[in-house]
């Protein structure tokens, strides 16, 4: 289905400006055309000037003025000569009576006639008129509902700078204290809050990453010294064992959620990233663990340029190789396949065996601590895992995608915007 047109607001405040100038305009000339043609209609008229009544000579016309009213003729209908004989002298009053009635009979003539000589210019012309009055209200209306909306506009592409970079960035409207800019007043009122607000998470982050995380080496480093000790009987080697390896469990849910948090920012300062040699840094990294887990590791990789943070995209891709090769079977496989489009976008795609997974499963696995039934009781995961890659994606203004295969075990993909060429950074 094709979306309809979108009408911008200018178009539509152009087209009722225009609207209300034709309005205006077919308004004016109507009053002007039934005022004027009231006018004639009870002018009166002397006709005697031209016609002289019976006994009077042509040369010395008496006033007889014909003032009463007659119905409109025909516009169409040319008005009737004068005739070439008036009666004279002493004609009677039959002569008198149908002196009267020609007259009365040419005033209506004259006065249709000139009623059709007069507004049928006026209707034309003021129809010309009315064109190009339009014409000129439409362009008058474009231009001034262009200024007016030209705040709107600037507040438009300052919010949009700002959801693809900072919250630092404001508005600064000037202008008179209208409602536009109270809109754009208010508007940097909320970046301001939400600037404080980012910033005191991102304090928190850091203060966090420092508390949580200090207590936790300490543990590991008194159960080491505990475990090293040369009289430490075996109860206590294997107490130690299981300490250890909660402990690592801890550090590693902590590692994840300020992972997630700080990744759920967009990148302040993004940097050119190869992102096929971090995905080839990372597959050499986890051969080892995919030999151990009997898993078979391929790469297809491609050139594939993106800006971003260097940490969290290793990050996002070691959070899918690791999981495709833990969650899977022994024999297993695990494809990962990078590179760049004609789309301006690079994708990365990672396949892998494993259990049977439900279709309506796979898109819930992207949200915190969700696992699918066999993965609760995970000695190794947190469950954050795939929420970091979508986190991560985002910030770097992609998106992640997951999808369950036919077979068994799942295939994720993430969608990045590619790096600005030059020809396009120009």
């Amino acid at each position: 289905m094709v979306d309809p047109p979108k009408r911008t607001i200018r178009v539509r405040l152009t087209l009722l400006y225009g609207g209300l100038v034709m309005f205006s305009g077919v308004t004016l000339l109507l009053v002007t055309y039934v005022m004027l043609d009231r006018i004639i209609a009870t002018q009166p008229i002397d006709i005697s000037s031209v016609y002289p009544p019976p006994g009077v000579s042509a040369t010395a016309p008496a006033q007889v003025p014909e003032s009463t009213p007659s119905p409109s003729t025909d516009a169409g209908s040319a008005p009737s000569p004068v005739p070439s004989g008036a009666p004279s002298g002493s004609a009677g009053n039959e002569d008198v009576a149908a002196y009267k009635e020609q007259v009365r009979e040419a005033a209506r003539q004259l006065r249709a006639d000139f009623r059709r000589r007069t507004l049928k210019p006026l209707v034309v012309g003021g129809s010309v008129a009315l064109g190009l009055f339009a014409v000129g209200g439409l362009l008058i209306g474009w231009l001034v509902s262009g200024r007016t909306l030209r705040p709107i506009s600037r507040i438009t592409a300052t919010a949009r700078r700002v959801a693809d970079r900072s919250l630092h960035e404001r508005i600064g409207l000037t202008g008179p204290h209208d409602e536009l800019r109270e809109l754009a007043d208010t508007f940097d009122d909320m970046l301001s809050r939400l600037d404080a607000a980012f910033e005191g998470q991102q304090r928190f982050v850091a203060n966090a990453s420092h508390e949580l995380k200090t207590p936790l080496a300490i543990n590991r480093t008194l159960l080491e010294v505990a475990m090293g000790r040369p009289d430490a009987p075996p109860q206590v080697a294997q107490l130690g064992e299981n300490l250890l390896a909660v402990n690592a469990r801890h550090e590693r849910l902590i590692d994840g959620l300020l992972t997630l948090a700080r990744s759920q920012h967009e990148v302040a300062d993004p940097v050119p990233v190869d992102l096929t040699a971090v995905v080839r840094r990372v597959a050499d990294l986890a051969q080892p663990d995919a030999r151990r887990a009997g898993v078979t590791l391929t790469l297809e990789a491609a050139p594939a340029l993106v800006e971003g943070d260097p940490v969290l995209l290793e990050r996002l891709a070691q959070n899918l190789v690791q999981n495709a090769i833990r969650y899977n079977t022994d024999g297993g496989w695990v494809r990962v396949v990078c590179g760049g489009h004609g789309d301006d976008a690079v994708r990365l795609t990672v396949d892998n065996s494993g259990p049977e997974v439900a279709p309506y499963e796979a898109p819930a696995l992207f949200e915190p601590f969700r696992r699918l039934d066999d993965r609760v009781g995970s000695a190794q995961g947190t469950g954050l895992g795939l929420s970091i890659v979508r986190s991560v994606a985002r910030g770097h203004g992609g998106e992640a995608s997951a999808a369950a295969r036919t077979g068994g075990g799942l295939t994720v993909r993430v969608a990045l915007p590619a790096q600005p060429s030059a020809g396009d950074e120009k």
